[in-house]
């Protein structure tokens, strides 16, 4: 029987490369989660130092500090590393205040949720 090397555990894999790096987590909900990667297992349950909820919103942003946090394996779409010597967000972005995305969030969902109330009432009108 022969026992991994440190060398193996290295090839087995790829989020040791993160360990200690500033991440973007994307969850399977649409949440953007930022943060220092501390640790995690082989399921991709994860632990986030210093991080924080980025919510974007039209050309706003805000990122909701939530600090030490820890992510369920199964909710992760995509983890990647930042670079911090690269601006995070295109320069027409503008940060706001948590109480003015919440605002926002809520007019973009009346929103659509009427372009959907508009569009199941011209329904009858596609001659498909």
């Amino acid at each position: 029987m022969s026992w991994a090397g440190p060398e193996d555990f290295y090839l087995s894999t790829s989020l040791v490369s993160y360990l200690d790096k500033k991440i973007l987590v994307l969850l399977r909900d649409g949440r953007k989660l930022l943060g220092t990667l501390r640790s995690f297992d082989q399921f991709a349950n994860a632990v986030l130092e210093g991080s924080c909820e980025r919510v974007i919103v039209g050309d706003l942003y805000c990122d909701i500090p939530l600090g030490l946090y820890v992510i369920r394996g199964e909710n992760v779409v995509l983890i990647g590393e930042l670079d911090m010597e690269i601006e995070e967000l295109p320069p027409h972005m503008t940060r706001a205040s948590s109480i003015e995305i919440r605002s926002a969030q809520k007019a973009e969902m009346e929103t659509s949720a009427l372009k959907g109330t508009m569009k199941r009432r011209m329904d009858f009108l596609d001659m498909d």
